[in-house]
């Protein structure tokens, strides 16, 4: 089962450790850059930098499924409860 934030975090359920939704939106625009300038590096012949690139987005991925994953269990702790940008 996935809690809404790590064991031993110094954050409680009313006081979030992180704020996800806030990642969530930064996550979700490292992804679409690294998309973007992996396409423009490949497309300029620095296939070094494309790679580069595609493994940012990547990594971008995986964190946007770490946080999905978090708030659905934040919505399971808290149900009805809306949270803002930066909670």
């Amino acid at each position: 089962m996935t809690r809404s934030q790590p064991r031993r975090a110094r954050g409680t359920v009313g006081h979030a450790y992180s704020a996800l939704n806030l990642r969530l939106a930064l996550a979700g625009f490292g992804l679409v850059i690294m998309v973007l300038f992996a396409v423009l590096a490949f497309w300029a012949d620095l296939a070094w930098l494309g790679v580069l690139c595609a493994i940012f987005a990547v990594v971008a991925v995986v964190d946007l499924v770490v946080i999905q994953r978090r708030r659905a269990a934040r919505r399971r702790e808290e149900p009805g409860v809306r949270h803002s940008l930066f909670e």
